[in-house]
């Protein structure tokens, strides 16, 4: 596109990451297009490996890649917790609700390969890169979008899938995501052959930290390590020598097959950043839609990663955002095309029973995470005591718990789409 061209589009989505490419997907499998802008020159990816939970895999479904990426990520079976300050097993759990019957399916999926996925079953042409939004404006029942290219786009519907520094969600008012007193380093440790690690997730805590190392499959490892922030870590962010030495020191009463996953870790699969999230009370109150403009993924709900939601919850938001925006596009009963004033009216209705969806799911999420993840790390001898004697079988429900949420199918038979 050149320098000052315009351009209309139906549906808009502003960032090429997890929850605006499930969106993408979601609506190209319900038959209406959307462009999808990315800022960046190419699909980026930020991170190795996620956890993806039951309700992720029924997202992925619902789009119609589950198969094809459960191919190549073996199944978890459970998860075993350990002190570091004791070195002892704190708990054992298989992923299964006794109380339910409800086996769980827990995976680490590979971020860069979900994003590929993603973004190749869309048509050709749908993602365009270097599309930095720098200002949004109305225009009756329209959105303006200017772009740092002097392009500009006008849009039915604008969704902002931009992250923690969204435009979008800017523009609709919220804040900027809180800073957590806590940083994580990331890493992902690649095997000639097999690394003979059970498929189980490995968790160590206590000390003021938390670790977890997840095989991806029987070559990798996905592992991350959590902590207590002082003014002095903010320079390991741009450090990786730093950030291995750090890890490192801290596991004294860890298997050495577990430190040699950090050591095998390539400086250049390091990532250490401050955490992020939006506060509760900020998602209770705050217009997650506005008009013909709504949020989804880290631009609505920036959480930490204690209950291994962050990016699930983007799956969801995104089948159901489309789910809901479906219905607006949809024609009317006798097969007559809707005005534009009543089209923008389904919009904003459309727009306002997806908020209304997504609200307490992510008040949920973002303040039992950050709960969790104050329990884990904590290193007050009362709550550490409880923590390693009582508490840890009890802190693994709580993440089943979480991933029974069923975001439903991408189910058009009652709808009559027009693109």
């Amino acid at each position: 596109m050149s320098r000052n061209m315009e351009m209309n589009e139906d549906i808009v989505i502003v960032g090429a990451g997890i929850a605006g490419l499930t969106t993408a997907l979601a609506l190209q499998r319900l038959g209406l297009k959307s462009l999808v802008l990315e800022s960046s020159s190419y699909l980026r990816v930020t991170g190795a490996a996620f956890t993806t939970w039951t309700n992720a895999w029924k997202a992925l479904d619902a789009l119609g890649i589950g198969d094809s990426l459960r191919a190549l990520h073996p199944q978890i079976q459970g998860l075993v917790a350990t002190s570091t300050e004791t070195g002892v097993q704190a708990a054992e759990v298989a992923y299964k609700d006794n109380d339910t019957g409800i086996e769980h399916e827990v995976r680490c999926l590979r971020r860069k390969l979900l994003a590929e996925t993603l973004a190749n079953e869309l048509p050709s042409g749908r993602i365009r890169f270097s599309s930095k939004v720098v200002s949004i404006e109305d225009s009756g029942h329209l959105k303006v979008l200017h772009l740092a290219d002097g392009a500009i786009i006008k849009t039915k519907v604008l969704i902002g899938g931009d992250g923690v520094n969204s435009e979008v969600a800017k523009w609709l008012g919220f804040k900027r995501p809180s800073f957590a007193p806590r940083y994580a380093i990331r890493g992902y440790a690649v095997y000639e052959e097999s690394h003979g690690f059970e498929r189980k997730f490995l968790q160590f805590f206590g000390k003021g930290f938390r670790c977890g190392v997840v095989p991806c499959d029987d070559t990798s490892m996905y592992w991350f390590f959590s902590w207590h922030c002082s003014a002095r870590d903010k320079e390991m962010e741009q450090n990786p020598e730093k950030m291995k030495e750090f890890v490192l020191s801290k596991f004294d009463k860890v298997p050495d097959k577990v430190k040699d996953v950090f050591r095998r870790t390539q400086l250049d699969d390091l990532v250490c950043s401050q955490l992020r999230y939006r506060t509760p009370w900020e998602i209770l109150w705050a217009e997650i839609s506005r008009d013909n403009v709504c949020v989804a993924g880290d631009a609505l709900h920036p959480m930490t990663p204690d209950l291994g939601q962050g990016a699930c919850s983007a799956l969801e938001d995104g089948v159901i955002l489309a789910r809901c925006i479906a219905e607006a596009f949809a024609k009317s009963s006798t097969g007559e095309r809707y005005s534009e004033e009543e089209e923008y009216e389904r919009i904003k209705m459309s727009l306002k029973k997806y908020a209304k969806e997504r609200r307490w799911r992510a008040f949920d999420l973002v303040s039992t995470a950050y709960t969790v993840g104050g329990i884990q790390l904590s290193s007050e001898k009362v709550i550490s005591f409880l923590r390693d004697k009582f508490l840890a079988p009890h802190l693994v429900k709580v993440l089943m718990k979480k991933a029974t949420y069923n975001c439903g199918q991408l189910e058009s038979s009652n709808m009559v789409i027009h693109s």
